[in-house]
């Protein structure tokens, strides 16, 4: 299948080849959700999607993953050479390190706006020093770097049958209402490295501070107050899925079943979360594989009869979006 894929997307130079081949095996290990929606995709561009998705894990592990690292240093240092690593290839198209040279040949097959990684990695930079948000609106602030910006990456590769700028907003909002979903499921892991996502005015509302999510995840026992925030923490995120919702029709027909069945399986996780009853201190919410193979399968459905409508394809340039350039 990388093989095919490859082929469609019109790489041809060997060491991309290899580059583009090394995002995907990390998308397939660490993504499952956003890998099993990837396979809904148009074969031509899933390569560039694997690249995307390779790129931010790479930062992502740099900021997350403290035991890699001798010093309390070596991550902010390790950023500065990311950032110094993607500069080059945008500039050349070169670099040693695979996942950013494919996400730089990705980055000039569909025109993506290089600020977008800028954001990206600032707020990457940010997990290193800040521990947590007072209010909702500073936890928006980062996620437009750490969240909206992958939905902003993602809209020339997908394409629109509408301006991309009018689609933008919901692009946005999807990546963000992905992210806070992932805020609420690992809202344990993120306490243990030193974290809280949840705005703190969202938890002080309910009676809920640090010191008491950090009893609770310490001894195992439940509060009734930090249920109440994690009510309240997944009514904010549904607000911002209903936001997202009307880009999906924006979105060229052939991906629509992808990013719908993203939306389907993302959504899903709040519905463990409350099926669990909140207690994602404890336990994590993970959608049942049978579901989620379930919900691929509609999607493979509505794929087919995507394809089969827009048999007589669009003329070139017809969609929003900017075709492969580099081979």
């Amino acid at each position: 299948m990388t093989r095919r894929e490859l082929d469609a997307a019109g790489i041809t130079d060997p060491g991309l080849r290899e580059a583009y081949t090394r995002c995907r095996q990390l998308n397939a290990r660490h993504g499952r959700t956003y890998f099993l929606a990837t396979r809904l995709l148009p074969l031509e561009r899933r390569s560039a999607v694997h690249a995307l998705y390779g790129f931010a894990r790479r930062a992502d592990d740099i900021v997350d993953d403290p035991d890699r690292h001798r010093t309390p240093d070596e991550p902010g240092l390790l950023l500065t050479r990311l950032e110094g690593d993607l500069a080059h290839a945008l500039r050349t198209g070169g670099g040693s390190d695979p996942v950013v040279r494919a996400v730089a040949d990705t980055a000039d097959r569909y025109g993506i706006e290089v600020t977008h990684f800028a954001d990206f990695l600032a707020s990457m930079r940010a997990d290193l020093t800040v521990t947590d948000y007072p209010e909702y609106a500073d936890l928006r602030a980062y996620m437009h770097g750490s969240a909206a910006v992958i939905g902003l990456q993602m809209l020339p590769v997908l394409g629109t049958v509408v301006p991309r700028e009018e689609a933008a907003r919901h692009a946005a909002d999807l990546g963000v209402a992905f992210q806070l979903t992932n805020f609420l499921r690992d809202v344990g892991e993120d306490l243990d490295r030193g974290r809280v996502y949840l705005p703190a005015d969202l938890l002080a509302a309910h009676g809920v501070d640090r010191p008491l999510l950090e009893w609770s995840r310490r001894t195992g026992r439940h509060d009734p107050r930090i249920r109440a925030a994690f009510v309240a923490a997944e009514a904010m995120t549904r607000e911002v899925y209903r936001a997202a919702e009307p880009g999906i029709a924006m979105l060229d027909p052939r991906v629509r079943p992808c990013i719908g069945t993203a939306f389907t399986l993302y959504g899903g996780i709040l519905d463990t979360i409350a099926r669990h009853d909140y207690t994602v201190l404890h336990r994590r919410a993970v959608v049942p594989r049978r579901r989620r193979a379930a919900t691929a399968a509609a999607g493979l459905l509505k794929v087919a009869g995507a394809r089969w409508r827009a048999a007589p394809a669009a003329a070139p340039g017809a969609l929003e979006r900017k075709g492969p350039g580099r081979g």
